[in-house]
Formats: C-alpha cells, sequence, structure tokens
C-alpha cells in the first residue's frame, strides 16, 4: 500500500474511495512510568515512551491500511498523524487519509 502525505501522486489518476482512519492508545506500565519520571529530573530520552509511541503508530498505521484494503485501495493519500495525551504515562495515536483507487 503506498501512503503518501501529498494530495496527488505524480502520474497518476486517483479515484477517490473516502476516508480511512486507524488508532489506537498505549500505556507504559507503572515501573517503567517510574523510571521515566526519574530520567525527567535529569534530562535525556525518554526512550521507553520513544519506544511506545513508535509501536502505537505503527499499529495505527496498520489499522489505517487495513481499511483502505477492505475498500480496494490502491494507496492513500492526505495521510496525517495525530496524537495527543489521554492521561498520565498514556497517548492516543490517531493516523487518517483518503483512500484512493488508480484510474
Amino acid at each position: 500500500m503506498l501512503i503518501v502525505t501529498t494530495d496527488e501522486i505524480p502520474g497518476k489518476k486517483l479515484e477517490p474511495l473516502g476516508l480511512v482512519k486507524g488508532e489506537t492508545v498505549e500505556s507504559k506500565h507503572v515501573g517503567k512510568d517510574i523510571m521515566a519520571g526519574f530520567k525527567g529530573l535529569v534530562g535525556g530520552e525518554l526512550k521507553g515512551y520513544t519506544e511506545m509511541i513508535s509501536d502505537a503508530r505503527r499499529l495505527a498505521t496498520e489499522r489505517m491500511v487495513q481499511e483502505a484494503l477492505s475498500l480496494g485501495a490502491d494507496a492513500i493519500v492526505a495521510t496525517r498523524f495525530s496524537s495527543s495525551s489521554i492521561m498520565q504515562g498514556a497517548s492516543e495515536i490517531l493516523v487518517y487519509g483518503t483512500a484512493v483507487k488508480f484510474v
């Protein structure tokens, strides 16, 4: 599945099929949350949270692709990511775009 952030794909004529999305809410367990709190005092990358967000982005993207495939899409254009903090240690990742068919 071709996924792009642009509205067009050079050299392709596109038929829009509709909005597709994928989302997930992920959290780290308490032990890693406590360690991240200590790390926050001294500075530096919070690797546990970086992994959490990366995994969540991958899962949300997979869900969006599955939705696009169910529509018979060849690609997804105008793809955007959004994230928000749900609570301490938990984040929502949303990815969305327009599923298209090559014509």
